[in-house]
């Protein structure tokens, strides 16, 4: 091979869009069940934030980057990187990191991110119309799921914005355990076991 000539090599990845979808189920079903007065506290909602939420999507936008899967990429990393941080949020309200944090902790600040990630969600939702139906119907959810965080956090005053980020999340979960299945299995035998639903724009 000649100075100027170029080799490039192809890593043949498997889709990682079922083990993120996965994560996302898990977390969402697990957060969901504090918001809804199922279970209490964030102790144990954290490993699953951190190691579902984040490192499981974590890891899918990693290799849908390979993939050169632009929506997979960008909406696993940008969810994975979302649950650390609202993992490390967690954990400085409840004083791991000290009391000092603790004390300067100012919820305005947590839910402005929400604002931010329900502005990217939209996003978000504008470019799932080349997916699924069923990935958009997470989408749509999600937006819902920011939009109520957003409120109940900031304190706007509206008694039914906790209620509906909580059903939101539950619905995100339930909607991504079934997304998950649908691409395992028919990627898996090469058909459609699970249908996904065609995308509504090209």
């Amino acid at each position: 091979m000649s100075g100027n000539e170029q080799q490039k090599i192809q890593v043949v990845v498997a889709d990682p869009s079922a083990l993120g979808l996965f994560g996302l189920a898990m977390v969402t079903l697990v957060a969901a069940s504090q918001k809804l007065g199922c279970t209490t506290g964030f102790s144990f909602i954290i490993p699953w934030a951190i190691f579902l939420g984040s490192g499981a999507q974590m890891m899918a936008s990693v290799y849908d980057f390979k993939h050169n899967n632009l929506f997979g990429a960008t909406v696993f990393g940008a969810y994975g990187l979302f649950w650390i941080s609202v993992a490390f949020s967690w954990m400085i309200k409840m004083g791991v990191f000290g009391a000092v944090l603790a004390a300067g902790v100012d919820a305005k600040q947590l839910g402005l991110a929400f604002v931010g990630y329900f502005i990217f969600s939209c996003f978000g939702t504008a470019a799932a119309l080349k997916t699924t139906k069923v990935l958009l119907t997470i989408m749509f959810f999600i937006d819902l799921l920011f939009f109520g965080l957003a409120l109940d956090t900031l304190k706007l005053g509206f008694s039914w914005a906790h209620e509906l980020a909580a059903w939101s999340e539950l619905t995100i979960s339930l909607l991504s355990f079934y997304a998950c299945g649908a691409n395992f299995l028919n990627k898996w035998y090469g058909r459609t076991i699970l249908p996904m639903g065609s995308a509504l724009a090209k």
